[in-house]
This record gives structure tokens, sequence and C-alpha cells, in this order.
């Protein structure tokens, strides 16, 4: 039987009674860019623990209740606090909203599997029932499967900036005539995000979630955990690694993000990463002219795709009300082109449109779907806006040094990369609101560890490039990559192939690491899989959307 593969949740939606304290010290709270935590004699001094001032937080008896009415008896929700400052622990402090479904096997019982779905601002506390769903039940007999809304997320606390959906629409193609008001917007909405969330928003990281989930290890009496995370869910595991390298069991970084390229980087890797996918993409259609009709050669296919991108920008192609420009092309193809298929479905469907011809919606989603305005909320008491609030708090906040104070610098940068990767350079390096957002807290992280990881990477992923999991693979230096050839889309375990979910599987099982990287074949199955998850409207169990292309 298929099983369903399980979605990260990049637009908006990442337990044994043992050590009942956080062995850690009030420093290693707050470490520096070398943690003390990397030296794990001091961090787990237990006189440390004692007299730690975050012993009021880790002495804390989550109140499990059901979730909703209309959730599994056995999904069980619980809000606990954490400090909004881990270096003044004793301030203001902020809710953190968990929940978890217990083992199935209490004998055979591992300890717990926290679970990031991505982001950032990716809504958390439904991934267990996403997991229970799609995971193998060995693994359900093996595991406590632990869900959270990661701080400033969801039901932790949420952030908001008061933003229109207009405002949330941020990847915005560089032109010159509208340039100046695009300076306007970034600006605005950095100044918006201070008004309305300024005290909070330093302290809505990476670091500051990960010594989250340090905090919520030692409230439920574990003295590891083991992890499965998403997209940037990868970068969470990554950072929790280096804070806390003695306390990480069994990781699995699923479609990886380079610690190095956080996070102006990252987002500049998606102009990058289309190129060599796109022209993928040409080769194929031409291989099937006969069928699709858009040329018989990759260069016929590429004058057909850019002849269409020039007439939409003259007169644009009016859809169900819509009105598609050549940039909106531009956009919606850089996603789609890492499934062949799907992308030449769904421009045929496009030419149909520009002709007159009925056209069907369905295949034309790439083109009209949303643009990450952050629709869909779970719950009215969390502001429209926050994963967009929670989103820039975590992509400006974490290396604001990666992000240029001068709007002149991002207008070069974005006329220089739409020469040399004309599909989406510009949008992918043109201003936003992180060049005009407060300093950094603390220094970015640098991510250098021994610490035991699994990383899995499909070769032809629309978020993350196979470059970006190679380098997080270097940075953690005793773990073992998963590389599957052919693979498209973002996100890989479980996909219902035999090579990779049986690696993943066996380590979250045994906790042995593969003894060499392994590399898989993508199955016609598993590729489908990714074609379903591109559309997928929701994660398994919540009522949250699966995906977008404009998060992590």
């Amino acid at each position: 039987m298929r099983r369903r593969r399980l979605a990260p949740l990049l637009a908006v939606s990442l337990t044994a009674t043992l050590a009942p304290v956080l062995a850690t010290s009030t420093a290693d709270a707050a470490p520096a860019a070398t943690p003390p935590a990397a030296t794990p004699s001091a961090a787990s001094s237990p006189s440390a623990a004692k007299d730690s001032a975050l012993d009021r937080y880790t002495k804390q008896k989550p109140k499990w209740k059901r979730c909703e009415a209309a959730a599994p008896a056995e999904f069980q929700c619980a809000t606990i606090k954490v400090p909004l400052d881990y270096r003044a622990p004793g301030g203001k402090r902020i809710d953190l909203a968990i929940s978890r479904i217990s083992s199935t096997g209490p004998g055979k019982r591992h300890g717990v599997l926290l679970s990031n779905p991505g982001g950032p601002g990716g809504q958390g506390i439904y991934m267990p029932l996403a997991l229970q769903e799609e995971l193998p039940e060995a693994a359900l007999r093996k595991y406590d499967l632990i869900g959270f809304d990661p701080r400033g997320v969801g039901r932790s606390t949420p952030v908001t900036c008061d933003l229109t959906p207009e405002e949330e629409n941020w990847l915005r193609p560089y032109k010159k005539e509208t340039f100046t008001k695009d300076v306007a917007w970034a600006r605005e909405v950095a100044d918006k995000c201070r008004e309305k969330s300024g005290a909070v928003l330093p302290h809505i990281t990476t670091r500051n979630t990960a010594r989250d989930v340090d905090l919520l290890r030692a409230v439920l009496g574990e003295k590891k955990i083991s992890y499965l995370g998403y997209s940037y869910g990868t970068y969470l595991g990554a950072v929790y690694t280096q804070l806390f390298p003695g306390r990480a069991d069994r990781f699995v970084l699923d479609s990886a993000v380079d610690p190095a390229r956080a996070w102006r980087g990252m987002v500049q890797w998606w102009a990058e990463g289309a190129e060599p996918a796109f022209d993928r993409w040409t080769g194929w259609a031409a291989a099937r002219s006969e069928t699709y009709g858009l040329g018989d050669t990759p260069k016929k296919v590429d004058r057909t795709f850019w002849e269409l991108v020039a007439r939409a920008d003259e007169q644009p192609i009016e859809l169900d009300g819509l009105l598609i420009t050549g940039d909106d092309i531009r956009g919606g193809m850089r996603g789609a082109v890492f499934s062949p298929q799907s992308a030449t479905e769904a421009f045929v469907e496009l030419k149909k449109a520009a002709d007159g011809e009925t056209a069907s919606a369905k295949k034309l989603a790439a083109f009209t779907g949303s643009a990450g305005t952050g629709a869909g909320r779970e719950a009215a008491e969390v502001p429209q806006d926050n994963m967009t609030a929670s989103f820039w708090a975590v992509v400006c906040g974490d290396n604001s040094a990666a992000w240029p104070r001068n709007p002149e610098r991002y207008r070069q940068d974005a006329i220089a990369d739409k020469g040399r990767y004309p599909l989406f350079g510009d949008f992918a390096s043109s201003i936003k609101p992180c060049a005009f957002w407060n300093r950094s807290v603390e220094p970015v992280t640098e991510v250098d560890n021994k610490a035991g990881s699994l990383i899995v990477q499909n070769e032809w992923d629309s978020q993350t490039p196979l470059p970006s999991a190679q380098a997080l693979h270097k940075d953690l230096k005793r773990s073992r990559m998963v590389t599957v050839l052919g693979g498209e889309g973002h996100g890989v375990y479980p996909s219902g192939n035999a090579c990779t979910d049986g690696t993943v599987t066996g380590y979250l099982l045994t906790g042995k690491l593969p003894a060499k990287d392994v590399t898989c074949r993508a199955t016609a199955e598993s590729n489908a899989d990714a074609r379903e998850n591109q559309q997928r409207e929701e994660i398994p169990g919540s009522p949250l959307p699966g995906r977008a292309p404009d998060r992590f």
C-alpha cells in the first residue's frame, strides 16, 4: 500500500524518567559564538544545574490534555513557559505550545522524537499527527512523538507586524521603475515589526529556539533527544547539535540548509538552483515534443518559454479573474521546473490560456497559487501575518550581518543576478526588510561539530538545492548523507522509496549510521508522490497548509 509522503510545512507551518533538570549553566543558556556547551563536562555539572536560574523552568510539569475534540484522544497538548531572553532568565516569560503522541510500545520505547516542519515560522504542533500517519509501526513503538510551535509562532506567544496581504508578498522582481517603491515597502515592513513586536522580535531566533528545545528535553525528563527536521528544521537541528552536542541522539536532517548561507545566501540559492533545473526541463520537454509541442530541441523549448514571458509582459494572461504577467511566469516556473513533468503540463496549460483556450486551473497552480501571504491560519487567536512576522524575525535576526544595509547594493545585486540567473535572480537578490532590521543580539552560529546525524537530500529540490545539503554534511563531521539521484521535490522521508526509507528508518530504530554515505535512485512512485506533495493543501491531520514556494 502506498504511503503518502510527509510534506515539510514550508509556508506556514519544527520523554524514561531521567535527569529532571536542565543540565546547563546560565552561560550555556546564552553561549557565545563558540558555545561553552561544546565542553560537556562543564555543561553537565550537577551543581551548576542545581544553582541555575533556569531551574524554575526545568521543574515545570506539563498539564497534558486532549488537543481538541476532533483530534484523536492520544494526541495531547500542553503549554510550558520559557524565558524570552536566555541571558536574563529571570525576566519576561513566553509560552511554548507542545504536543505529544506517546509510544505505542512502552516496553520497546527508546525515548522522544522531536520534529520541526520547516519555515522559519512553520507551526509544528500538529507534526505528531503527521508522523503517526507516515512512520512505520516499529518507529511508533520506539518513540514518543513530540511537536511544538517554535517561539513566536502559532500558539507560542505569536508575534505580529500587522502586515497586509500585499505587504506579506515579499518575492518581488526587480524593475527600475518600481525599485524606490520596493525599498519603501521593505522599510515599512521593518518599521511595522518594530512597532508591533519590537521588544520580542530580537529574541525570536534559531539559537533561542534550540535552547527552548533543550529546555523541553529537560521538562520531559530526557537526557537526550532524537529529532526529525525538514528544510529550516535542518538548520534548527544543526544549531542544536552545535549548542548541545552531548544531548543529540538520533538526528535526521531532511532537505538541508547550508548554515554558512543563512539567510540571504539561502534565498539566493533558489535562483542558482533553478537554472540547472530549468535546463533539465527544456531537455525533458524537447524529448517529448510530439506530446507537448513546445519544441523538439532544448533551445526551441527555451525560446518558447521566453517568448511567452515577453508576451505576458506586454499583455498579461487573464485567467479566472487573475492577470498573469511575465514575472509571474518566471516566479512560478522556478519551483515548477524541479518536476519536469509538472512544469511541462503547467506551461502547456498556460499557453492555452494565453491563446484564449480553456485551461486546467489545477495544473496552473504554479502560476496562480498563493504568493505566500499566509492564508489559512489555524486559530483565530493567531495573527493573520504570524508566519511572515516570525519568518522575518528569524531570517533577519539570526544573522543581520548577512544583509547589506545600503539599498543600492540590492539594486546592483538584483541586476547582476537577473543576468546570471534569468529565471529568478532578481527576485532572490532584490531588497528585503532585513536591510532595515535591527542588528542581531548574538553572533551567527558557526556549525562545526562531530554530533552524529543523517542528512537526506533529493538531487532536484526546489528550496534547498543539493549543494546546500552537501555543505551541511561537511560541517557535521560525523554525519552520513543519503542522496536520492533523480529525486524531485522538497522533503524525502518517507517517500515509499525502499532505499531511502529503509536507511532512515534503520537509523531511527537502531541508532547506527550507515558505514558510508548512501546513494539511492528515485523511483517513478516516489517522484509521483513528490508531485502530489507539490500540490498538497494540508499537512496530514492538521488544518495547516502543507507547502509554499517562499519558505524553507
